[in-house]
């Protein structure tokens, strides 16, 4: 029957949840970046003989700016008229929607009054006082800082991919991830006759060269007749698989033809088994994660070797044209986030990345200055 080089991909997004309290992979690997970083910041400040107490501080500039940003640059850069029409649901971080340029312009502004400004929060007021931070220039915070970013949105992406969002878009063969978790919602819910959903590779390979058979397997829950089950299979799964705008993205069953199923009764345990064809797609969050991983080695290998004569510049520099460059080119195997992106040649990330790319460019060049190489030896 040939091989089937595809991977099913079907994990909770839940770590665990109970009554109101929902504790979530994603937010979890968040948190872990900004931990794992202060850790290693700490050890980046005792080597350069800078004072650790700063970087508690920087971490509370660092959060905010990176939760603000992201979701502001969300709302302004994909989806303005919807937020705008109700700007309540800014606020409903929980439903989803964080852009990564959005959270870079965040952390540059937050940076930028770092290095510059003492703020002091008493009570329910706070102080403002212009300082200076010996050794922490703009320029050289951001070096510092930028090698653990990089080292976050790895583990931000591997969030995405246990979330089953951002996936990429059809491989159109037999290689790639089905996101199976996307489908299990739309069968299981309250009110569902389903109590599960399992998903295991099918027994005959598809006419279709861009899909692969894929079975479906489906536990019943107690109190239905074997009639009952049959029309529920007939109608709400044959729906579902071949006309809800979600679920179908990820299989393939066509309109208008009868679901293909089998119902099998086990000492009164009823299950089906559903044959049909699965969309697969490039896990395009796995590839973004192993890029970041490897830019925050390269340029933690830098500090390494210079430590803090560093060329101002120069790590942020590196950082801005390989990470964003790296995400122009993951962005032709991803799936467009909105509906105004189609049918654009680069979409609204690609676009975003450029300037980002370009200034780059210009700190990088500027880090092979006398200036910049003077700033660095006098830390």
């Amino acid at each position: 029957m040939g091989i089937l080089n595809y991977f099913i991909w079907n994990a909770n997004p839940e770590i665990f949840s109970w009554n109101f309290i929902h504790l979530r992979w994603y937010g979890l690997l968040f948190a872990l970046g900004f931990i794992i970083s202060q850790q290693v910041l700490y050890y980046i400040y005792k080597k350069e003989g800078k004072p650790v107490s700063d970087i508690d501080v920087l971490t509370v500039f660092m959060v905010i700016a990176t939760i603000v940003g992201a979701r502001l640059g969300h709302v302004f850069f994909y989806e303005p008229a919807k937020y705008l029409a109700n700007p309540i649901e800014i606020l409903m971080i929980q439903k989803g929607g964080l852009a990564s340029h959005g959270a870079a312009v965040g952390i540059l502004f937050a940076i930028w009054l770092y290095s510059r400004y003492d703020i002091r929060f008493k009570s329910f007021w706070f102080s403002v006082k212009r300082i200076s931070r010996p050794g922490q220039s703009y320029l050289q915070v951001l070096d510092r800082l930028v090698i653990f970013i990089a080292m976050t949105g790895a583990l931000i992406r591997i969030g995405n991919f246990i979330n089953s969002e951002i996936e990429g878009e059809p491989t159109g063969g037999k290689n790639g991830v089905l996101f199976a978790h996307n489908i299990t919602e739309r069968l299981v819910y309250p009110n569902s006759a389903l109590a599960s959903v399992e998903y295991a590779v099918g027994d005959s390979i598809s006419t279709e060269s861009e899909y692969v058979p894929l079975k479906i397997l489906i536990a019943f829950k107690g109190g239905y007749d074997e009639n009952l089950m049959r029309r529920y299979m007939s109608n709400q799964v044959k729906n579902v698989l071949a006309s809800d705008a979600y679920a179908s993205k990820y299989v393939h069953e066509p309109i208008g033809t009868p679901l293909d199923y089998s119902l099998i009764n086990d000492n009164g345990v009823w299950t089906g088994i559903i044959r049909t064809q699965a969309v697969l797609r490039y896990p395009s969050q796995l590839y973004e994660a192993a890029g970041y991983f490897l830019v925050f080695v390269l340029l933690f290998l830098i500090w390494r070797k210079y430590k803090e004569n560093t060329p101002e510049g120069r790590i942020f520099g590196l950082f801005l044209i390989i990470l964003w460059s790296l995400r122009i080119l993951f962005e032709f195997v991803k799936e467009n986030q909105v509906e105004f992106e189609e049918g654009m040649k680069l979409n609204m990330g690609q676009i975003l990345s450029v300037p980002l790319v370009l200034v780059g460019v210009f700190i990088l060049i500027r880090s092979f200055s006398e200036k910049a190489k003077t700033i660095a030896t006098k830390e």
